[in-house]
């Protein structure tokens, strides 16, 4: 009987320990983040209708999104339709990091999302690119959710 006891309580503790390990390993998503990267619509305004003018990055990462990639398909489309439209993509870091780190880091960001316009047939010529670094946040606070608005890339129409 005793061993019964014990191979109950035993099994318990096993069961008990994958739930808390499952729980442990799943990505956070809050609202208006998903992991680290921003998610939500409050600082994002748009080139045309239904043409969001920016993409979000995870912390250190100049690798496009999902999401990124199906904004940036958007705004290819709207590029080909008028194609005397030239824009500046300019990247953005959070506050944390040197200057100098945070502006390379913009770039690689302006440059992936440059890369991947170029990709849908968007000429080279029609894009420049700019690193803000951390110089131009959208959001001053120093939370999570400050950090994860200012991991950006925005097109702007330069003409």
């Amino acid at each position: 009987m005793n061993f019964r006891i014990y191979m109950n309580k035993f099994l318990l503790i096993v069961l008990a320990t994958f739930a808390l390990t499952a729980c442990a390993t799943q990505k956070k998503s809050t609202g208006m983040m998903q992991s680290d990267v921003y998610t939500g619509t409050e600082t994002i305004k748009y080139l045309a209708s239904g043409v969001a003018d920016r993409v979000f990055f995870a912390t250190n990462k100049s690798v496009l999104t999902t999401a990124a990639r199906d904004t940036l398909r958007k705004q290819a489309a709207w590029m080909r339709k008028n194609k005397d439209v030239t824009v500046t993509l300019e990247g953005h870091a959070d506050e944390r990091g040197t200057r100098e780190y945070n502006l390379a880091l913009g770039e690689r960001r302006a440059n992936s999302v440059k890369d991947y316009l170029m990709t849908y047939g968007i000429s080279g010529g029609r894009i420049s690119v700019i690193s803000y670094g951390k110089e131009r946040p959208v959001n001053n606070g120093s939370t999570p959710l400050a950090w994860s608005q200012n991991r950006r890339a925005v097109t702007v129409k330069a003409n």
